[in-house]
């Protein structure tokens, strides 16, 4: 009687340990991590300087605003954090704390601010930049 009942559990045991739920990943997380991957996508083309990249990623107006910077370079240093992803019908809006380590003929610049990013478009593209943008030589 013992082994019966010892042998039932078990059987009981192994049926209700049977594969667990996969939860499906939310329209909205996928959002988010296109938003995030396309960011580091500029910053990465922004730092070798591939213009290519950068205007494929981006619409016009978002190409100029990553453009906007006049004076020359060497080479730059730049960091993203996102902090905040808001998700509407039409637009994706990223906030980014960003720092930057500018080199000019060997002097070396220092920043750091954040940005709102705006996204548009599926595939998303970066259409504008608000506040600060981590893609201008800071001011002495």
């Amino acid at each position: 009687m013992r082994k019966s009942v010892l042998a039932v559990f078990v059987v009981l045991l192994l049926f209700s340990c049977g594969k667990k739920e996969v939860k499906q990943v939310s329209l909205d997380s996928k959002i988010s991590v296109e938003a995030f991957d396309l960011v580091e996508k500029i910053r990465d083309a922004f730092i070798k300087k591939n213009l290519v990249v950068i205007q494929q990623n981006s619409t016009e107006a978002g190409y100029r605003d990553i453009m906007a910077n006049k004076k020359p370079y060497d080479s730059v240093e730049l960091t993203f954090t996102p902090r905040w992803v808001e998700i509407e019908k039409e637009q994706t809006t990223l906030n980014v704390t960003w720092k930057s380590k500018w080199t000019v003929s060997g002097k070396t610049v220092a920043d750091r601010g954040m940005a709102v990013m705006v996204l548009e478009g599926r595939p998303l593209k970066v259409s504008k930049i608000l506040r600060s943008s981590p893609f201008i030589y800071p001011e002495q």
